[in-house]
């Protein structure tokens, strides 16, 4: 059964204004079941609508997309068989992030890797999942540093500050989902934004702008043509191009599990993108070279 109150999905996305540059990369979205061919984690704290790979590759190239790479879904657990299927029927357009346990079989990250998994994923959002001792992730992060692969990071802005010491002792790339979910009642030239931007240039990281649907307060929201949306957010997204153009990465967040207020246009959410990267360069930058280098380096662009 559906978790009651759940939000759909937007069927029928405008049309985005803005051309995206050649190439241009979803670097963060999910697939959710279908239930009935991947069922999801008995522990899961959420049960989704269906999200198929049919779906998303259909909106990628809506979209004007070439690309994606799907992190795995807290209510699919550690049972990364959906994800791995729609790697694997993506014709090579797709890489994945993936969640592993410390027991994980040397065969298994062999297999991840060999479908297009290229980091694992680490949620210290406590509404989302139960707390993971440190150690145990420290244990998963050796276990992949030999693949090359990084650890995605999803956090709260408050946080930051006591896992900020672990984060940096990790010995692997670090990327950021959603800018760390900041505050954006808050200056984003105050304190707690600086924290996380010196954060961010003191070590190997990346960041995410993604998600302004998650992060907003006042909106508006990216609906009913709404090509100025989300304006609360942009100062803080900016900030993080502007500043680490080389280590920025945007996505869809499709299919947006767990939005409590509205379900946003994805179309209107491209044309949220010049607003954070205004110019050719940082747009080009933000969808195509930094998630290229990061998920297909010189040598894996078969595709």
């Amino acid at each position: 059964m559906v978790t009651p109150g759940w939000l759909h999905w937007f069927e029928g996305p405008a049309k985005p204004t803005f051309t995206l540059p050649e190439g241009a990369v979803d670097a963060h979205c999910h697939v959710f079941g279908p239930a009935e061919e991947f069922p999801f984690a008995p522990e899961r704290k959420y049960t989704p609508v269906d999200a198929s790979k049919d779906q998303l590759f259909a909106l990628r190239d809506h979209l004007g997309l070439a690309r994606n790479v799907l992190v795995q879904a807290t209510c699919h657990g550690a049972d990364n068989s959906a994800l791995v299927d729609a790697l694997q029927h993506s014709d090579g357009r797709a890489r994945g992030v993936a969640t592993v346990r410390t027991d994980v079989p040397d065969e298994e990250l062999a297999s991840l890797h060999e479908a297009g998994v290229r980091g694992v994923r680490f949620n210290f959002v406590k509404r989302l999942v139960d707390v993971t001792p440190t150690a145990a992730l420290e244990t998963i992060a050796a276990r992949i540093a030999p693949l090359g692969w990084h650890v995605v990071i999803y956090f709260e802005a408050a946080d930051l500050h006591d896992l900020k010491d672990f984060f940096a002792s990790l010995p692997v790339p670090l990327v950021v989902d959603h800018m760390g979910r900041p505050d954006v009642t808050k200056d984003p030239d105050g304190p707690e934004f600086a924290e996380f931007l010196d954060f961010v240039a003191a070590n190997d990281v990346w960041v995410k702008v993604s998600c302004p649907e998650r992060l907003t307060v006042t909106g508006p929201p990216a609906l009913d043509g709404q090509r100025q949306a989300y304006r609360d957010v942009v100062p803080f997204a900016r900030k993080v191009v502007e500043r680490f153009p080389d280590r920025v990465l945007w996505g869809t967040d499709w299919p947006h599990p767990n939005l409590k207020d509205h379900m946003p246009d994805d179309g209107l959410l491209v044309d949220h993108i010049p607003h954070i990267a205004p110019t050719p360069e940082l747009q080009q930058a933000l969808l195509v070279d930094n998630p290229m280098r990061l998920y297909w380096p010189e040598g894996e662009r078969s595709a």
